[in-house]
C-alpha cells in the first residue's frame, strides 16, 4: 500500500479552518475532511430527537440509532450523510454549531466517530481540520498546523459568512458566541482544544486568504515533498 500523507489543522471556532483547508486540499489534490461538520451532524441528529446536548443519558440511549458517513461529489466537496439523508446544508447554523461543541465533549460520541475519521486518513491523502486532530485523532500526522486569529477578527469573518448565506448575524452576538465556544472547547474534559507540541502556530488575524494559503504551503513544503 502506498504511503498516504495527513495534514492536521486545528484551531478555535471561526479561524477559517474549513475555508482554508478546503481550498488547500483542492490545490494539493488531497481529500478534505471537515470534522466540525461531522460533529454538527451528530448535534443535528440529537436536535431532531429533542435530546439536549448536555443530556448524557439521552445521548448514550440514542447514539446507536445514528449512522454518519462522508461522501464526496465530483468537485471533491464533502457531503454529510445522516441515516441516509444529505444534511450538509441543514447543519450550517449558529445554533447547531454551539450544540456541536457540547455534543463533542461526550466520550461516547468521540469514540463512535474516531475510527471513521482515522480510516479516511489511512486510505487517502487528507487535510483534516478540527479541534483535536493533531493531539487525538491523527497524533502521527505528517504536518500539524494550529490556525488561529483574534476573537474579534473571527467574529467579523463569521458574520460576513452568515450574511453571505442570507442568514441573520449581529456582530456582538456572534462575538459572544465565539468567546463562549472558545471556553467550551478549551475547558472540556474530553479532548480539549490545545496546540500539539509539534504543531506550527499560524495567526491569520492580519492575513488574507491568499496569504494564509501561501504560508501554509511553505510550512507543508518543509515537512513533506509533494
Amino acid at each position: 500500500m502506498n504511503k498516504t500523507y495527513s495534514i492536521a489543522i486545528d484551531g478555535p471556532a471561526g479561524a477559517g479552518k474549513s475555508t482554508i483547508a478546503k481550498r488547500l486540499a483542492k490545490e494539493l489534490g488531497f481529500y478534505y475532511v471537515d470534522t466540525g461538520a461531522i460533529y454538527r451532524t451528530v448535534a443535528y441528529f440529537f436536535d431532531l430527537w429533542g435530546v439536549s446536548p448536555k443530556d448524557v443519558d439521552g445521548i448514550e440511549r440514542y447514539i446507536d440509532e445514528l449512522t454518519v458517513s462522508i461522501e464526496y461529489d465530483e468537485e471533491g466537496s464533502q457531503h454529510m450523510i445522516m441515516n441516509g439523508m444529505d444534511v450538509t446544508n441543514d447543519i450550517r447554523t449558529q445554533e447547531i454549531s454551539q450544540k456541536a461543541s457540547l455534543v463533542s465533549a461526550h466520550a461516547v460520541v468521540r469514540d463512535v466517530l474516531l475510527d471513521m475519521q482515522r480510516d479516511v486518513a489511512k486510505r487517502h491523502n487528507v487535510i483534516m481540520d478540527g479541534r483535536d486532530i493533531g493531539t487525538v485523532v491523527l497524533p502521527k500526522a505528517d504536518v500539524k498546523i494550529f490556525l488561529t486569529a483574534d476573537a474579534e477578527v473571527r467574529a467579523k469573518r463569521r458574520c460576513d459568512e452568515l450574511l453571505a448565506k442570507g442568514q441573520k448575524a449581529v456582530y456582538e452576538t456572534v462575538l459572544k458566541e465565539i468567546q463562549q465556544r472558545d471556553h467550551q472547547d478549551t475547558h472540556r474534559a474530553i479532548a480539549p482544544l490545545k496546540m500539539a507540541r509539534d504543531s506550527v502556530k499560524l495567526d491569520t488575524s492580519h492575513l488574507d486568504i491568499d496569504g494564509v494559503i501561501a504560508e501554509m504551503k511553505r510550512i507543508i513544503g518543509e515537512k513533506i515533498a509533494l
